[in-house]
């Protein structure tokens, strides 16, 4: 849950869990007027958003407190034990996404250590002294980017089961970037590419993203895939200092 929704949620859902109360009756409730379609979609809105993060709703106490609120009624609990109530909540609910994260983390390693272990032994993969595995698709014959040279590519990304998270080549243009902007094993496998190849690259988690994943679909631990192909070096830095050396001089 985001820290907007329970800054929102949480104190409407003060209760903590569903009781076995009966929710208020609204069957007679009418939407005809503009104010009632309104206020129904807000809270429909609000209930959805709710139940989908798993909220503990209470529709009864729910209620209740809404209807305490509009209509200026004095709270039923203290602004303390409203506090007390998200502070209990929201330790409870960070506990148990951590229970997931680790749970999930050590899934992903255990699988991208079997991975890795039977992809080392293909024909055509070499495994560097950090780990990084990568295979030649197909070899260039131009330079060799330095660790901060500018770099032109093409690539597609994938988890080990082959789910794909990004990719150029589905966007329909290449990207640009700095080598020593991106995460390790892209930096390490790129110095390895001639212009012009095409590699496969194997990346452990310690050379990507670790034990905190990127994004939705990169989990804590992914190993991930990629398929590069260095289109060419936009910025050298070797020439770039050599100018600048020229410059100097010429000033």
């Amino acid at each position: 849950m985001n820290k907007t929704l329970i800054g929102l949620a949480v104190p409407l859902a003060i209760t903590l869990s569903a009781c076995n109360q009966e929710p208020a009756q609204t069957a007679d409730v009418t939407l005809d007027t503009p104010e009632q379609r309104l206020s129904y979609g807000i809270a429909y809105g609000l209930g959805d958003r709710l139940k989908a993060d798993g909220v503990p709703l209470d529709v009864a106490a729910f209620s209740a407190g809404l209807s305490d609120a509009v209509e200026g009624n004095e709270a039923r609990l203290s602004q303390e034990e409203i506090g007390q109530e998200m502070q209990a909540y929201q330790e409870k609910r960070a506990a148990e996404q951590a229970e997931l994260t680790a749970a999930e983390a050590e899934v992903n390693a255990s699988a991208g250590d079997a991975y890795r272990e039977e992809n080392a032994s293909a024909e055509g993969v070499t495994t560097t002294e950090s780990g990084l595995q990568y295979r030649v698709i197909t070899a260039g014959d131009g330079p060799t980017p330095g660790p901060t040279d500018v770099v032109e590519v093409h690539y597609r990304g994938t988890l080990i089961d082959g789910t794909e998270f990004d990719s150029s080549y589905s966007r329909g243009e290449p990207i640009n970037f700095g080598l020593d902007q991106v995460i390790p094993g892209w930096s390490e496998g790129l110095q390895l590419m001639p212009v012009g190849s095409t590699y496969e690259l194997v990346i452990p988690p310690e050379l990507a993203y670790g034990a905190g994943g990127a994004g939705p679909i990169i989990g804590p631990n992914a190993t991930l895939v990629f398929e590069v192909e260095l289109l060419d070096i936009v910025q050298d830095e070797t020439a770039e200092d050599a100018s600048a050396e020229e410059s100097a001089a010429e000033g």
